[in-house]
């Protein structure tokens, strides 16, 4: 898992399989204490980014690459 986006998912996945009986219930509280520790440790490094006025390079909170520079037509 790279992104929180995928990680947004897997959660979403984690739900339907409770909802429909596919994921064992200790094993799905498990992946869910997983998940909040990783995005609790997220949260923390942000905000001590913004306690030191500074703006976090978060790979894991990426989900997209950046935008190209994009070259201006005629001049």
């Amino acid at each position: 898992m790279k992104h929180i986006s995928e990680l947004t998912t897997h959660l979403a996945a984690l739900y339907d399989g409770l909802k429909d009986g596919t994921i064992d219930v200790k094993v799905a509280a498990e992946l869910n204490n997983t998940a909040g520790k990783i995005i609790h440790a997220q949260r923390v490094q942000l905000e001590y980014a913004e306690l030191r006025k500074e703006q976090p390079d978060i790979p894991f909170m990426k989900t997209k690459s950046a935008p190209k520079a994009q070259a201006k037509v005629g001049a």
